[in-house]
């Protein structure tokens, strides 16, 4: 599909590690900042293999499991109000 070549031969403006400066790989699971391969651990326990950068790794480990439970938790709380809105509407249905 030769309508789909990027402007200036696909060469734009490369991304740099935040920690080191030299070109990045790609973003930090956690914090989005793009990361290189060396400032980078992936994480454990998950479907997908994630980067985080070394700065998140210091604060909370490289484990996602505490974001996959926040949100499994907002979730639970949001169906329970679903639930309670429709006792509601039962008992006033009576």
């Amino acid at each position: 599909m030769s309508s789909l070549v990027p402007v200036g031969g696909g060469e734009g403006p490369l991304a740099r590690c935040t920690l080191c400066g030299i070109t990045a790989v790609g973003p930090c699971a956690r914090c989005k900042k793009p990361v290189c391969g060396d400032c980078c651990e992936l994480t454990e326990g998950g479907a997908t293999t994630f980067a985080v950068c070394l700065t998140c790794v210091k604060r909370g480990g490289k484990s996602l499991t505490a974001g996959w439970l926040g949100l499994l938790g907002w979730l639970a709380l949001l169906m329970a109000g679903c639930v309670a809105i429709g006792l509601v509407f039962a008992l006033l249905r009576r």
